[in-house]
């Protein structure tokens, strides 16, 4: 599955267009996590915790986005964009969502 962020896959024709397709996935984070997040709030520093749940959560999410893709017989998905929510104290949504295509091969 071709996965693209911009409208075209350079050098292919789209030869049919399949809808908006979309993968979602919702993590909460880890106390313990959150309380080492707290110190580097105070010392500065990456929340690398927080840098790979995000991470894992993305990568999560466009996994579901190209099922999704695949199950209506896509073979590429263009113009790809993400988007994060609240959902509730300490969870958070990451969406990923584009248009599935047929491209030629």
């Amino acid at each position: 599955m071709l996965i693209s962020n911009i409208e075209i896959i350079p050098n292919k024709k789209i030869v049919q267009h399949l809808g908006l397709v979309q993968g979602s996935t919702v993590r909460a984070k880890h106390a313990g996590k959150d309380i080492m997040a707290g110190f580097k709030n105070i010392f500065g520093g990456e929340l690398s915790s927080y840098t790979e749940l995000l991470q894992e959560s993305r990568e999560e999410a466009i996994s579901r986005m190209s099922q999704q893709a695949a199950a209506l017989g896509a073979n590429a998905v263009i113009n790809v964009r993400f988007s994060t929510s609240a959902i509730a104290a300490g969870a958070s949504e990451i969406l990923a969502y584009g248009t599935a295509v047929v491209i030629e091969d």
